[in-house]
């Protein structure tokens, strides 16, 4: 017998929303439908459950020393409040999650994804010194995304501070409608927004707040498409264990420098040796959408696979990201998608898909 999807402490308010397996979880997948809610986000302000993410608290001034020497990001000069996106790598370079490191006071918060919880708490327990204290807090503590240009316009009323002093990829600890909370400028929307930790109880009233307000909430459908045209990557579909930052596009975040990290061996090999595939960007230029498996080919060549597409509600466009063969990686390449029974002509394009206006 299959066990029950868990839910989140944010689940009976989610009242009309069309729910949807997501891992372990039941999760809304839209309240009104995704074109709504990501045109919500993009024009105005929009929220989201994402309680189901992996939350960690590394307690111990010695937690960002300790992750300095073994993710492959520079760590060394963050101060307390600022964050950093990063990855922890398996011995192979392998990508074991995609994460955000949050540098308080003595210690470090981490927020990874929902499906690699137990993935990252087994990290964290084989890598970290002995005797440094990490709380999982993932069943104990909500979490909201409140994204759109009109984010911080929404949420300014009800803390207890400006936030326009607190800059992207910035955190504090505020009081939110007289109650302690966490708030982070961060989020996967491509959008300015803020992610917002908090009890179970101050969760839920922060949301029939925010409902109350006029604020539409989302699923992960809107939250998908979204991501998709900022090129944001999702973790177990456009990379995992057998992907490294190299292959993914995220060879940004390897600071060569340090003397060593997890994986670091591996990626100096596949630096030296080349990639035998790259993520791209494409744009179809035929009528057709790309999902997720369909081949890509450079004529009769099939030179890759599509790991995310969709149809682009802000472009109009049908946009995806897949892999391909490095020598078809080059801007303006001419590919096609095989899509059902019919090739689609597609383009290879920059990343990000959609910038959102300054």
């Amino acid at each position: 017998m299959a066990e029950a999807l868990r839910r989140t402490p944010l689940y009976p308010l989610h009242q009309g929303a069309r729910f949807t397996p997501f891992g372990e979880w039941e999760m809304p997948l839209h309240y009104s439908s995704i074109l709504q809610e990501h045109q919500a986000v993009r024009q105005r302000v929009g929220m989201f459950d994402i309680s189901h993410m992996g939350k960690f608290l590394l307690r111990d001034p010695r937690a960002i020393a300790a992750l300095q020497e073994r993710v492959p990001t520079d760590l060394s000069r963050l101060q307390p409040g600022q964050a950093k996106y990063t990855v922890l790598l398996n011995e192979g370079g392998g990508i074991v999650d995609d994460v955000i490191f949050y540098i308080g006071d003595g210690e470090v918060r981490c927020i990874g994804n929902a499906a690699t919880t137990a993935k990252d708490w087994a990290w964290f327990q084989k890598y970290l010194p002995a005797g440094i204290d990490f709380i999982d807090e993932s069943t104990t503590q909500v979490l909201i995304a409140l994204q759109g240009p009109a984010a911080t316009a929404t949420l300014t009323p009800l803390c207890d501070r400006s936030l326009g002093e607190i800059k992207a990829y910035r955190h504090a600890q505020v009081n939110l409608l007289g109650q302690p909370a966490w708030i982070a400028r961060t989020g996967y929307t491509g959008e300015d927004g803020w992610e917002i930790l908090a009890t179970p109880e101050l969760g839920q009233q922060l949301w029939q707040t925010l409902l109350a307000a006029g604020v539409t909430p989302c699923g992960l459908g809107a939250r998908d498409t979204l991501r998709l045209e900022a090129a944001m990557l999702l973790y177990g579909q456009d990379m995992d264990e057998q992907t490294t930052p190299l292959e993914a596009g995220l060879d940004w975040l390897i600071d060569w420098q340090k003397p060593d990290f997890v994986g670091r061996a591996a990626l100096l090999v596949q630096k030296e040796q080349g990639i035998e595939r790259q993520l791209v960007g494409l744009e179809l230029v035929g009528k057709g959408i790309a999902r997720h498996g369909y081949p890509i080919y450079a004529g009769t060549q099939a030179v890759g696979e599509v790991t995310s597409g969709t149809l682009s509600p802000t472009l109009g466009k049908a946009i995806a990201l897949g892999y391909v063969f490095p020598e078809f990686a080059h801007t303006g390449r001419e590919l096609e998608v095989q899509v059902r029974d019919r090739r689609v002509p597609a383009v290879v394009v920059p990343r990000p898909f959609y910038r959102r206006p300054r």
